[in-house]
């Protein structure tokens, strides 16, 4: 059984959804899995996350082949396919496909192959497929249990390629007007692309060509950032909380007989995660996650019963996307 491919997409930015990643990334490695993570944002904003800024320009600055975009080079420059990815091993069984801000250029190659996939063209399935061979490649080096995929916030060639590789969608939400408005052009989105891929797997005129199914399977979303008040959301945050899963039922999943469930019971609803305030920029300063800061790091205090609660919460998210994806945890430490 292949490495489950998750990807975590909303085309609204500004929620919170690379730290979400970046934080499941750690949650997978301290339950005993071998984590592979990707950034596909040409922002590169996970790549920042878990390397410091010498070490980013070492890799970008110098041509050793283990950001996302050396990979993809030879296929660009016409010399070849990609080449074999270099996962940055961040732990033992933790490992980083680096992002690349010239990753940005691979846009308009993505948008003309789109196309020409519908006149049988061997090398425009070759570049749409790019991403999942370079994902299945660099799981494979680092015998991975799990791919987990950060994207950029918008609905372009890139992060089509990106999703058409991912066999799994997580859509993290913030509660506002935005995300709401976003969810809207998000799920159709989906649906066109599926579809759209399916019909030019069906032209791929290289029958020794392994390609991607291009699932995209939504199997639910994270409320993130949400304002707490007496362990309740706030009022302002409420009338989006209550509406987030109608939208969700009939724009992506698109099941317009089923029963909406209210918010607090909704099983598309993966995780409501609040805020962490102070205990975030603790993090990025420690480079680490929440949950593994110390008093040595400054969580002393209510900090550190804050920490244990980010751990509960986060543990109990990724329990519940592994059960959705059918991904065997070996461990679960308290």
């Amino acid at each position: 059984m292949t490495s489950p491919i998750i990807a975590f997409f909303n085309n609204k930015g500004g929620i919170g959804k690379t730290s979400l990643v970046y934080h499941l990334a750690w949650m997978y490695f301290d339950l005993g899995l071998k984590v592979t993570v990707a950034d596909l944002d040409p922002q590169a904003n996970l790549s920042a996350a878990f390397l410091d800024e010498d070490r980013l320009e070492e890799i970008w600055e110098g041509e050793i082949g283990n950001t996302i975009f050396q990979c993809l080079k030879p296929l660009l420059s016409g010399i070849g396919d990609i080449a074999d990815p270099h996962p940055e091993a961040i732990e033992e069984g933790l490992n980083l496909l680096i992002g690349d801000l010239q990753l940005s250029g691979f846009e308009d190659e993505l948008s003309s192959q789109w196309s020409d996939c519908l006149d049988r063209k061997e090398r425009a399935f070759r570049v749409i497929s790019a991403f999942w061979r370079i994902l299945r490649k660099a799981a494979s080096i680092n015998e991975a249990d799990v791919v987990l995929v950060d994207l950029g916030p918008n609905l372009g060639a890139i992060n089509r390629a990106a999703l058409i590789a991912a066999d799994y969608v997580v859509v993290p939400l913030s509660p506002d007007l935005f995300s709401l408005q976003g969810l809207k052009n998000l799920g159709p989105t989906l649906v066109r692309w599926r579809e759209e891929w399916r019909e030019r797997l069906l032209r791929n005129p290289a029958v020794n060509l392994e390609l991607p199914r291009g699932e995209m399977q939504p199997i639910g979303y994270v409320v993130l950032q949400h304002g707490i008040r007496f362990d309740r959301p706030v009022k302002a945050f409420q009338r989006w909380i209550d509406r987030i899963p109608t939208t969700y039922n009939d724009k992506v999943i698109q099941k317009q007989d089923a029963i909406v469930a209210h918010p607090s019971s909704d099983p598309n609803r993966l995780a409501l995660l609040k805020h962490y305030q102070s205990l975030m920029p603790m993090a990025q300063e420690s480079r680490k996650p929440i949950f593994h800061l110390k008093p040595a790091d400054g969580a002393i205090g209510s900090h550190l019963y804050a920490v244990r609660d980010v751990y509960t919460h986060f543990k109990a998210l990724a329990e519940k996307i592994a059960e959705r994806v059918q991904l065997k945890l070996p461990c679960a430490p308290s």
